[in-house]
């Protein structure tokens, strides 16, 4: 088998590949040289074969046993995760975490924004209520059709749905507001 079928040129006996043999070369090197190398390239040649008809039977047995490229990934993943949890960086960053959980700054932090998230509900409840009071005392107007247009009443649920979302519903709520099949909000 010719070398020059594999990708590697053939170089004549005594001529390297810019044409002349390297310094300290002799010619009967240079020829015991090239055929270790085409000798190497057929080898390599025949462990890609090998290689890929091996990978051909495993996928082949993968299908006969059910396991999808999917589950595969699914594997790998998992593998993945563990060995991640069982590196040193991963145990040496929990272990930090851990320390600045259990620290005096962090819980100090964590209860001031606790009381900021209060604050912040209980400023929107606030204003929630005096935007519905607000139009329940428009919709009461004696002289004002719009509590009663179909508009209004839309702008109405979406005000109240919004509400619901932000800050959820309250002990003496019911489940169903008046909004919940309406508006994208």
């Amino acid at each position: 088998m010719d070398s020059s079928e594999h990708g590697s040129p053939v170089i004549s006996p005594g001529v390297a590949i810019g044409g002349t043999l390297p310094p300290g070369l002799t010619e009967e090197e240079a020829e015991e040289i090239q055929v270790e190398l085409t000798k190497v390239d057929d080898e390599i040649q025949t462990l890609r074969q090998v290689l890929m008809a091996k990978e051909r039977h495993a996928a082949e047995l993968k299908r006969r046993l059910g396991i999808s490229p999917l589950t595969e990934i699914k594997q790998n993943i998992t593998k993945g995760w563990h060995d991640v949890q069982c590196s040193n960086a991963y145990l040496t960053a929990s272990a930090t975490l851990e320390d600045i959980g259990r620290s005096d700054a962090y819980k100090r932090t964590q209860e001031t924004l606790s009381q900021a998230g209060q604050m912040t509900s209980a400023a929107f409840s606030t204003v929630g209520s005096a935007i519905r009071n607000r139009f329940g005392e428009m919709r009461a107007l004696p002289y004002s059709n719009s509590g009663n247009s179909p508009s209004f009443k839309t702008f109405e649920d979406k005000v109240e749905n919004m509400k619901y979302k932000v800050m959820g519903r309250s002990n003496g709520e019911s489940d169903h507001s008046p909004t919940s099949n309406n508006a994208p909000f």
